[in-house]
């Protein structure tokens, strides 16, 4: 009997895009199959991975009819890293798909009809738009399948890059990247260069063991670059020796920490981060605002585009002056502040102390006396006192997570019942259940789709509510 994962299908017609980034079509017998590895219009031979009641889960073998939307990949690790699936397929025809997906899930998923969907805003920059990257060390890097069968001998195990995807403990070495800006790659491969000719440990991933972990580059507008280095162990030459080679070799490095991590995980957030040069921050910039940027930083990682989406966050909430704003899910404050300016107050609330800490900081950097921050778990600290302690809401903004809101939060803004609330998410699957829980008692007025990420499936959306 054959198995099911050797089942081929042939000459599937692609007609859509769907989540993750798989395109979609469907067999002689109407079954929906959900492929990887191709672009809508693409007529392809899959092979079957997953085979479901009422679809398939398939990856591309062949391409049998190329689509018109296709284009070749720029880069030459597309379809091994994982990490720019939509990169084969033109830039246009990408919004088009985001746009379509957004709509369909606030029909489908929040059974909304009537609203007017403002066209999707594209990115000027399609390549080189990150301001932040992080890369993993290991001894044993990914090796493939071209070069398990050609029997060459490669060189060094070493790698420096991203792990493969589903696969934690196998790293692939990158050779180009085009997610963030140069020096970036120069960078990267100078690290990894010069750890190989001088014998440093990379990291055994499997055997918790070795030296260099990761390394994590950011920069701010101004061309100025933090690099962050986890290292298993302290080395203190080896370590001194790496530094100095590239504070020489790389001007553009305003500061260069590092983080002693001998943990299981790779996780940053409780590690004691340590300066060895510059001031351990960067400074950026966003409309007059400043903002302090450190190594535990969370910060939209497309400058340019979250810049647009502040300012179309703005100009949906369409303040006056004396409004009272919330600001949900505010993270270090940057809508919060960004709005400030137009409003009265703005009440902001974030579950991570950290977070706040730096709410705070930055509004007194930026001299803002109209912001207050609160910090603890949504559902829990956006109760029946706190709205009772605190002025009633003109305007709620909310930017959850992307699992959205929890379902008391939700309660508790039709209690609140704001005039508008302006609904910023990540994933319009769950802002869509979201804005269905509340069709009730507000119209959704319009959405405006931005993309922020370029070459993949995601997207974020705007929405507008109004108080019936």
């Amino acid at each position: 009997m054959r198995k099911k994962k050797d089942i081929i299908l042939e000459n599937i017609k692609l007609f859509g895009a769907g989540a993750k980034g798989v395109a979609i079509g469907r067999t002689e017998e109407g079954k929906t199959v959900l492929i990887s590895g191709a672009v809508p219009g693409d007529v392809v031979n899959a092979r079957v991975k997953k085979s479901k009641s009422k679809y398939y889960e398939a990856e591309t073998v062949e391409v049998v009819e190329p689509s018109p939307f296709r284009v070749e990949p720029k880069c030459i690790h597309f379809g091994t890293c994982g990490g720019c699936k939509w990169q084969n397929m033109s830039y246009e025809k990408q919004l088009d798909f985001k746009q379509e997906e957004v709509y369909n899930n606030i029909k489908r998923i929040g059974g909304i009809e009537d609203f007017e969907t403002v066209p999707i805003l594209g990115a000027e920059e399609q390549y080189f738009y990150r301001n932040k990257m992080e890369f993993s060390f290991s001894n044993a890097r990914w090796l493939t399948q071209y070069e398990i069968s050609s029997e060459e001998n490669f060189g060094s195990k070493d790698a420096l890059g991203f792990h493969i995807p589903g696969m934690w403990s196998k790293i692939l070495d990158l050779k180009e990247c085009f997610l963030q800006e140069d020096p970036s790659n120069a960078i990267r491969l100078a690290v990894k260069k010069f750890g190989v000719d001088n014998g440093l440990d990379f990291f055994d991933v499997k055997n918790q063991e070795g030296f260099l972990r990761t390394l994590m580059m950011r920069q701010n507008s101004k061309g100025e670059w933090m690099v962050l280095f986890q290292l298993y162990r302290e080395e203190k030459n080896n370590r001194e020796q790496l530094f100095q080679y590239l504070l020489e070799k790389f001007p553009q490095i305003k500061t260069l920490v590092y983080a002693i991590n001998p943990k299981q995980n790779d996780s940053i957030y409780d590690l004691n981060v340590n300066i060895y040069y510059g001031e351990g921050f960067l400074m950026e910039e966003m409309d007059g605002l400043k903002f302090k940027i450190g190594p535990k930083s969370f910060f939209q990682t497309n400058y340019k585009q979250a810049l647009e989406l502040y300012r179309k966050t703005l100009e949906f909430a369409d303040l006056k002056g004396d409004e009272v704003v919330y600001d949900l899910y505010t993270g270090t404050g940057t809508i919060a502040q960004y709005v400030a300016r137009n409003a009265k107050h703005v009440i902001g609330i974030e579950s991570v102390q950290e977070a706040i800490d730096a709410a705070i900081e930055h509004a007194e950097l930026n001299g803002l006396t109209n912001t207050t921050f609160y910090c603890g778990d949504m559902k829990n600290v956006f109760n029946d006192e706190f709205m009772e302690n605190h002025p009633k809401a003109d305007v709620l903004i909310t930017d959850p997570p992307r699992d959205g809101m929890h379902q008391k939060v939700v309660e508790q803004i039709l209690k609140l019942a704001p005039e508008k609330v302006v609904y910023v998410s990540c994933n319009s699957a769950t802002q869509a259940r979201d804005l269905a829980l509340m069709k009730e008692h507000y119209t959704l007025v319009k959405i405006l789709p931005v993309d922020m990420f370029p070459q993949t499936h995601h997207v974020e959306n705007i929405a507008l509510l109004i108080k019936k």
